[in-house]
């Protein structure tokens, strides 16, 4: 094996229930040295533990990475291909455990690493000196009276790199980074320091931050998707990672998608905060990237510098919230928001003007017996309607409480109760249900010096590997800037969409949005008119929260975080897009004055 010619890493998942064909595809579409793929988001985590909770211990995995390594794990052998996966979960080596069974079935013996130490949930107690600060509310933990369900530590990636050259042949992990499983085998390949290599390291992250959403990197939830062809089936994702960190993201040649700048400047958009990416193995810095289309769908990736990974990682807790329940009720034709008041002061007792505002006060105002409280009217409709879709508005109202029967009948009957005797046309989405669980999602850090990685290959401890290493102080410089460019003259109302491409997410329970442009014009009219006054301007809903806007000019993009849109996290948020997958086309249909210059 030549170690220092570029490593080829393909990605088969984004998420767990990813196109299970994908690994297949990607060990037989063309030459290959690692596969890996991503299958946590954040609301994974809590998938997981509601499985294992119904199941039982050796349940809280991605089961369908099973089935895909029926499909391709004596073909990677063969060919000497190495797996690594973050399908672990809450229960890693359950996955290897199971994995080891099927592959003796199949009469195969593949030598699996087990990557573990992210999982502090036991170790809560003894943690004495940490507070576990939630990071968007700033809520103490233990004053809180939380209780966690999950709480797992963003390890890093030397416990996949220790593993790779243990000579496993599949690494599986929890709770790893995203990109770590990109990163790993990458310094494992090319034998990088982790405690001096810092450059290489951060040109690997980007890497990995690209392929780690799978399909996402070859035209999937591209704005400009009517410019891809075969969208109907794109192909996945590969990064060949060289020895300098610097990489190429491509595809298996004749498979659909399309690999250019604005796909790969989408990505590096998706779900991320200001210019400094920070990892625990190195702090990537997104303002120093630079992209160069260097042949058809071949995107290098080159120049990131890296710098020093902060002194405490990330920690995704998971508790329960209670229990939800929620009746919508169909409002059609004329007099829309007088029914919608009806139904309104039907079902809470509060007038529909009344209905909105912090949900714990909302609740104690209403007559339901419930902790919170949210009524959304959405309008649908349109004048001289011609057909039912287009008379047609929602009234959605949400109730949650720590207790399930108060969130069943007492909320649902007198829904049921007034379909003869309320609004004309009234009648409901579905059947009245009970309450089902959700969880909050608690975002938390933990020193770096109290965990440790542990590696085990067949069985057998390999090594106890530290959090962080010795972190040799290195600083990138000042964050890029980007002066605003004044285009005088005439404009035309257009929508922003019309020059710009844009992709958005979430953290938590905030919302990110990466504006870009497609030249420098363009960028320059945009830096300076996306402030975050216009940013809630053309998003009201995120009126009054706080709204960063980061520069990255050397992608021609912005990136706009918004604090606390998306509520507790994805299970708790009541919004109709809970997880801001298309807050960014929400922004692009905005109507705006460009100037007829640019247009």
């Amino acid at each position: 094996m030549n170690a220092r010619r570029p490593v080829r890493i393909a990605n088969c998942s984004g998420f767990f229930g990813d196109r299970i064909a994908a690994a297949r595809e990607q060990v037989t579409g063309g030459p290959i040295d690692v596969l890996t793929g991503d299958w946590l988001a954040e609301l994974t985590m809590l998938i997981l533990a509601r499985q294992r909770l119904k199941h039982g211990v050796g349940a809280g995995y991605a089961r369908t990475f099973l089935t895909q390594m029926e499909q391709v794990l004596g073909t990677c052998l063969d060919r000497g291909i190495k797996v690594v996966s973050n399908a672990g979960g809450l229960d890693p080596q359950g996955l290897a455990d199971a994995l080891t069974e099927k592959a003796a079935a199949a009469g195969l013996s593949p030598r699996i690493a087990v990557v573990t130490g992210d999982d502090i949930t036991a170790r809560l107690p003894e943690l004495t000196d940490e507070q576990f600060t939630n990071l968007d509310t700033g809520q103490d933990l233990r004053a809180a009276g939380i209780q966690p369900l999950t709480a797992n530590v963003y390890l890093g990636a030397r416990g996949i790199a220790a593993a790779l050259a243990a000579d496993a042949d599949v690494v599986i992990t929890g709770r790893v980074t995203d990109a770590a499983v990109v990163l790993g085998p990458a310094a494992w390949w090319h034998g990088w320091d982790f405690d001096a290599d810092l450059d290489a390291l951060a040109g690997a992250i980007v890497a990995g931050h690209v392929i780690e959403c799978g399909a996402q990197a070859t035209g999937g939830n591209y704005s400009f998707f009517t410019e891809v062809p075969g969208l109907e089936h794109p192909g996945f994702p590969i990064a060949e990672v060289a020895s300098d960190g610097s990489s190429v993201i491509t595809k298996h040649e004749g498979t659909g998608g399309l690999v250019n700048a604005g796909t790969v400047t989408a990505q590096l958009l998706y779900e991320i905060g200001g210019p400094a990416y920070a990892n625990p193995d190195v702090t990537a810095r997104f303002d120093t990237i630079a992209l160069a289309q260097t042949g058809p769908d071949r995107v290098q990736i080159s120049r990131v510098r890296g710098e020093t990974p902060p002194q405490r990682l990330k920690v995704s807790m998971n508790y329960l919230g209670g229990f939800r329940n929620t009746m919508s009720l169909v409002l059609t034709g004329l007099d829309l928001e007088a029914k919608a008041d009806l139904a309104c002061r039907t079902i809470t007792g509060l007038p529909l003007a009344e209905a909105h505002g912090d949900p714990r006060e909302l609740a104690a105002a209403s007559r339901l017996d419930v902790a919170e409280l949210d009524v959304t009217l959405v309008r649908r409709d349109t004048t001289d309607a011609p057909t039912a879709g287009q008379a047609q508005a929602h009234l959605h109202v949400t109730v949650k409480d720590a207790d399930p029967r108060k969130v069943g009948k007492p909320f649902t009957a007198p829904v049921v109760e007034s379909a003869l005797g309320s609004y004309p046309g009234m009648f409901p989405t579905a059947p009245p249900a009970d309450g089902t669980p959700f969880g909050v999602y608690w975002p938390t850090t933990v020193s770096a010096e109290v965990i440790e990685q542990t590696v085990t290959l067949d069985g057998k401890e390999l090594a106890v590997l530290p959090g962080a290493g010795t972190r040799t102080p290195a600083d990138a410089g000042p964050f890029a800037t980007a002066a605003p460019v004044d285009i005088p003259g005439p404009t035309t109302k257009a929508a922003l969409g019309t020059l710009f491409g844009a992709r958005s997410g979430d953290k938590g329970g905030n919302a990110n949005i990466g504006v870009w442009a497609r030249d420098d014009a363009a960028y320059g009219w945009l830096v300076g008119y996306l402030t975050p006054g216009r940013v809630e301007a053309l998003l009201p809903e995120a009126e009054g929260l706080p709204i960063d806007v980061f520069a990255l000019p050397n992608l021609r993009a912005v990136n706009i975080v918004v604090h606390g849109l998306l509520g507790r996290g994805v299970s708790d948020s009541t919004r109709l897009d809970p997880q801001a997958k298309g807050l960014a086309e929400q922004l692009r249909a905005r109507v705006v004055d460009i100037p007829d210059a640019l247009l």
